[in-house]
């Protein structure tokens, strides 16, 4: 026998059938909160006719750049500069 004749005697393979996959409940999206924004009226108070800074300005940076209020210490985002609180 040939190569040709054997190839062609040969059963072709059955297509596999997949079971249809479940389909998954609709899980409604959980809405987003917006988070509030720091706005300029948290880094000031009002006494009298003068606003008074609440948080202090870099050392580095000078007067414009408050330094973030942590638990432990003052962290400046501009240049990195810390000082830490005492306790």
């Amino acid at each position: 026998m040939s190569q040709k004749a054997k190839k062609e005697e040969a059963p072709a393979p059955e297509p596999k059938t997949e079971a249809p996959k479940p389909q998954k409940a609709e899980k409604p999206k959980a809405e987003k909160k917006k988070k509030e924004e720091k706005r300029t009226f948290t880094l000031y108070e009002i006494e009298g006719e003068k606003a008074v800074r609440l948080r202090p300005t870099c050392e580095r940076c000078g007067p414009g750049y408050f330094m973030a209020d942590h638990h432990d210490r003052f962290t400046c985002g501009h240049c990195g500069f810390t000082r830490y609180k005492r306790t």
